[in-house]
Protein backbone atom coordinates (compact mmCIF):
# COMPACT_ATOMS: atom_id res chain seq x y z
CA UNK A 1 0.00 0.00 0.00
CA UNK A 2 3.21 2.27 0.48
CA UNK A 3 4.15 2.11 -2.87
CA UNK A 4 1.07 2.85 -4.49
CA UNK A 5 0.57 6.04 -2.58
CA UNK A 6 4.39 6.83 -3.79
CA UNK A 7 3.36 6.52 -6.49
CA UNK A 8 0.40 8.48 -6.92
CA UNK A 9 2.28 10.93 -4.81
CA UNK A 10 5.30 11.25 -7.64
CA UNK A 11 2.78 10.47 -10.48
CA UNK A 12 3.91 13.78 -12.58
CA UNK A 13 7.65 12.89 -12.45
CA UNK A 14 6.24 9.81 -14.21
CA UNK A 15 4.31 11.83 -16.74
CA UNK A 16 7.72 13.48 -17.04
CA UNK A 17 9.73 11.01 -17.76
CA UNK A 18 7.04 9.56 -20.35
CA UNK A 19 7.17 12.46 -22.19
CA UNK A 20 10.82 12.64 -22.38
CA UNK A 21 10.88 9.07 -23.37
CA UNK A 22 8.27 9.79 -26.32
CA UNK A 23 10.47 12.76 -27.49
CA UNK A 24 13.62 10.96 -27.63
CA UNK A 25 12.10 7.65 -29.46
CA UNK A 26 10.36 10.47 -32.08
CA UNK A 27 13.53 11.79 -32.64
CA UNK A 28 15.34 8.83 -33.18
CA UNK A 29 13.09 6.67 -35.03
CA UNK A 30 11.56 8.82 -37.38
CA UNK A 31 12.95 9.94 -40.43
CA UNK A 32 10.66 12.85 -41.36
CA UNK A 33 11.83 15.97 -40.25
CA UNK A 34 8.88 17.83 -39.34
CA UNK A 35 7.72 14.34 -36.97
CA UNK A 36 11.53 15.25 -35.65
CA UNK A 37 10.81 18.94 -34.48
CA UNK A 38 7.84 17.54 -32.93
CA UNK A 39 10.08 14.89 -30.87
CA UNK A 40 12.11 17.63 -29.87
CA UNK A 41 9.70 20.35 -28.82
CA UNK A 42 8.13 17.47 -26.86
CA UNK A 43 11.22 16.31 -25.02
CA UNK A 44 12.34 20.04 -24.63
CA UNK A 45 8.46 20.36 -22.59
CA UNK A 46 9.54 17.30 -20.62
CA UNK A 47 12.49 18.73 -19.56
CA UNK A 48 10.73 22.42 -18.66
CA UNK A 49 8.51 20.07 -16.73
CA UNK A 50 11.33 18.35 -14.84
CA UNK A 51 12.96 21.67 -13.80
CA UNK A 52 9.62 23.49 -12.89
CA UNK A 53 8.09 20.36 -10.80
CA UNK A 54 10.51 20.42 -7.86
CA UNK A 55 10.59 24.16 -7.84
CA UNK A 56 7.51 24.76 -6.58
CA UNK A 57 7.29 24.14 -2.38
CA UNK A 58 3.36 23.90 -1.00
CA UNK A 59 2.46 26.47 1.28
CA UNK A 60 5.20 28.59 0.01
CA UNK A 61 4.85 31.95 -0.92
CA UNK A 62 6.92 34.82 -3.11
CA UNK A 63 10.56 35.52 -1.64
CA UNK A 64 9.31 38.64 -0.13
CA UNK A 65 10.27 38.99 3.45
CA UNK A 66 7.69 39.22 5.75
CA UNK A 67 7.04 38.24 9.34
CA UNK A 68 3.90 36.40 8.55
CA UNK A 69 5.75 33.72 6.21
CA UNK A 70 8.19 31.41 7.19
CA UNK A 71 7.99 28.98 3.93
CA UNK A 72 9.03 30.80 0.58
CA UNK A 73 9.36 28.89 -2.87
CA UNK A 74 12.75 29.83 -5.47
CA UNK A 75 11.81 31.71 -8.47
CA UNK A 76 15.09 30.78 -10.17
CA UNK A 77 13.90 27.74 -11.54
CA UNK A 78 10.61 29.58 -13.22
CA UNK A 79 13.13 32.59 -14.56
CA UNK A 80 15.50 29.96 -16.30
CA UNK A 81 12.40 27.81 -17.83
CA UNK A 82 11.20 30.87 -19.06
CA UNK A 83 14.57 31.81 -20.80
CA UNK A 84 14.63 28.31 -22.12
CA UNK A 85 11.26 28.59 -23.53
CA UNK A 86 12.06 31.14 -25.81
CA UNK A 87 15.73 29.69 -26.83
CA UNK A 88 13.04 26.57 -27.59
CA UNK A 89 10.91 28.84 -29.89
CA UNK A 90 14.11 30.38 -31.70
CA UNK A 91 15.64 26.55 -32.21
CA UNK A 92 11.98 24.88 -33.57
CA UNK A 93 11.65 28.24 -35.62
CA UNK A 94 15.17 27.82 -37.13
CA UNK A 95 14.79 24.45 -37.17
CA UNK A 96 11.36 24.61 -39.39
CA UNK A 97 13.34 27.48 -41.83
CA UNK A 98 16.43 24.79 -42.73
CA UNK A 99 13.26 22.07 -43.20
CA UNK A 100 12.05 24.26 -45.29
CA UNK A 101 15.19 24.95 -47.59
CA UNK A 102 15.66 21.12 -47.16
CA UNK A 103 12.55 20.76 -49.11
CA UNK A 104 12.80 23.50 -51.88
CA UNK A 105 16.51 21.50 -52.43
CA UNK A 106 15.28 18.26 -52.29
CA UNK A 107 11.69 17.93 -52.94
CA UNK A 108 11.28 16.34 -49.99
CA UNK A 109 11.84 16.36 -46.12
CA UNK A 110 12.04 12.72 -45.63
CA UNK A 111 15.77 11.21 -44.46
CA UNK A 112 15.93 7.88 -46.17
CA UNK A 113 15.20 10.09 -49.82
CA UNK A 114 17.74 13.00 -49.53
CA UNK A 115 20.17 10.41 -48.26
CA UNK A 116 19.54 8.23 -51.27
CA UNK A 117 19.32 11.07 -53.54
CA UNK A 118 23.10 11.59 -51.81
CA UNK A 119 24.28 8.55 -52.86
CA UNK A 120 23.22 8.66 -56.21
CA UNK A 121 24.68 11.80 -56.65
Amino acid sequence: MQHVQTFIGHYNYFITIFLMVSGLYIVIARGNMIKKLVGLALFQTSVYLLYIEPGKIIGGTAPILDPAFKVYSNPLPHVLILTAIVVGVATLALGLAIVARIHEAYGTIEEDEIFAREAQE
